[in-house]
């Protein structure tokens, strides 16, 4: 059986759902909190129980830091896999909430590492996130790259999360692999990120917030090919001598402009937006560019979905979901 935490979440459930469909059995996890609607994170879960497979499907409402909770759970559950994507995700929200961060990815991913410490897995992937990269102005962003200058207490908190992993896998031989996700977007994205709140708001003829004035890109990555490289990854845990702890960045390798995405997205929906036009965001960065030949040397995989592609079946699924005109 695989673990997949935050389950409820985008990437969590589409994973689960892939993980389903090639023939595994899967124990999902979530605190399904309010950060944002729970209804879509049940929703999601629903989606999951009714896709090919999904007998195979367990789902508990357990929150990460939940110490006691955490141990049973690896005590009754022999795990081959682990896929830990649950965490306090978003950069502004850092800024007002900031025991949420301590509470979830420091303590809840310690309590992971100790569940795996106590009862290893074949291998866990983890998320960390391209925010670690935080001041740097390397493009594209490396692996190499040094990751001590965060710009918000969600990046510090990721960057801990591998330093976290790098001791345990040191310390105890555990297989664990961080990926560094830049920018996800698709149907049952989350709906505080751009592209939703876009679209969301093109539709109903309302004004989007267009940070440093247009002047940002993005390495805007599709669901379909994250979930290719989370397995991609799962499947092949660090092999070799050294410490068995690895990270990769996971994105589309191709930057776009936001006034271009902007621009797709308007085309996909059919209308123009009304654009408000505004100064940088504290926490955020002008640009973000992920570097993948690692992940694509050692696994094989690379991103195949562009924007033009992924905004429309964006779109799209925004207008059956939520019956928007």
């Amino acid at each position: 059986m695989i673990l997949v935490t935050g389950a409820a979440g985008f990437i969590g459930a589409a994973v689960a759902e892939e993980l389903l469909n090639r023939g595994e059995s899967v124990l999902g996890i979530d605190n399904l909190n309010a950060y944002y609607d729970p209804q879509i994170k049940r929703d999601r879960l629903e989606r999951v129980r009714r896709a090919p497979g999904g007998e195979r499907f367990r789902f508990e409402t357990l929150d990460l830091n939940d110490a006691e909770g955490m141990r049973r759970l690896f005590v009754a559950h022999g795990f081959t896999h682990v896929v830990h994507l649950a965490a306090q995700a978003g950069v502004r929200h850092s800024f007002t909430h900031p025991h949420d961060y301590v509470d979830s990815n420091l303590a809840g991913f310690l309590n992971v590492l100790e569940g795996l410490r106590a009862h290893p897995p074949v291998h866990c992937v983890y998320a960390s996130s391209s925010s670690v990269y935080g001041a740097n102005t390397h493009f594209p962003f490396s692996e190499d790259d040094r990751v001590d200058d965060p710009v918000s207490l969600y990046a510090a908190s990721k960057r801990a999360n591998e330093l976290m992993a790098a001791v345990y896998a040191r310390q105890f031989g555990l297989a664990l692999t961080g990926l560094r996700f830049f920018t996800v977007y698709g149907p049952w994205g989350r709906p505080d990120m751009a592209p939703m709140k876009f679209t969301r708001a093109i539709l109903a003829g309302e004004p989007i917030d267009v940070y440093n004035h247009g002047d940002m890109a993005r390495d805007f990555t599709y669901i379909d090919d994250i979930v290719a490289g989370v397995l991609a990854a799962l499947a092949l845990p660090p092999a070799g001598p050294g410490v068995p702890h690895r990270v990769f960045n996971i994105g589309n390798n191709q930057p776009v402009r936001l006034m271009h995405f902007i621009d797709v997205l308007e085309q996909a929906i059919g209308r123009q937006a009304v654009r408000r036009m505004l100064p940088m965001q504290p926490g955020d960065v002008q640009t973000t560019a992920a570097d993948v030949s690692k992940l694509r040397a050692a696994t094989g995989w690379a991103p195949t979905t562009p924007i033009e592609v992924g905004l429309p079946r964006l779109v799209q699924w925004y207008r059956d979901y939520f019956r928007a005109a």
